[in-house]
């Protein structure tokens, strides 16, 4: 799982859309593409949220990158490009808390003086970017769903051995309960 990029954005009422925050992982690039793969990113992020409405979220493909967006009502959007390994729920869940961040931090007075990133105070962006490249250690749901799928698959290997060991058991086993097992 790989999250290229965060990028914040506003969108005003009159469709105009300012990039306020940007932070990018493009250790996996050759040195060489990182500036016209970062520049895609920002293009492709404006682009998005252009053509989203208020209130919107959207996850679009490219090629093996997904670009999930998230327009909120009061016009703050937050673009993740990521791979295709990446959950869009995880992304829309990480969107969502980044702009809550970036909302306690900086006031929407203060928006209209932002023109672009070096006009915005906002720092935590970077370290939001770190934190999130491990779904499991950010998202809650997400460590709960991979212990579930732990346990399930714990369960289905005890109780196979345990219809190996007991044929008889494993007989009435399998007539009373077999849905349930094959689930």
């Amino acid at each position: 799982m790989k999250l290229y990029s965060i990028l914040i954005y506003h969108k005003g009422n009159d469709g105009n859309v300012r990039s306020f925050k940007s932070a990018f992982d493009l250790s996996s690039f050759s040195f060489f593409q990182r500036g016209s793969v970062q520049e895609f990113m920002q293009f492709t992020g404006k682009l998005l949220v252009e053509r989203s409405g208020m209130g919107a979220r959207s996850t679009v493909k490219e090629n093996e990158y997904y670009c999930h967006c998230y327009v909120r009502t009061d016009g703050l959007a937050a673009v993740s490009v990521t791979d295709g390994e990446y959950q869009a729920r995880v992304a829309m869940s990480m969107m969502t808390r980044v702009l809550d961040d970036f909302t306690s931090k900086v006031h929407p007075t203060q928006w209209p003086q932002i023109q672009s990133d070096k006009d915005c105070m906002y720092t935590g962006l970077p370290e939001l970017l770190t934190k999130w490249q491990n779904p499991r250690e950010a998202d809650p749901m997400t460590r709960v769903q991979e212990e579930v799928e732990e346990t399930k698959i714990v369960m289905h290997n005890t109780i196979q051995s345990v219809l190996e060991r007991e044929p008889a058991f494993s007989a009435t086993l399998l007539i009373n309960f077999n849905y349930r097992v094959e689930e």
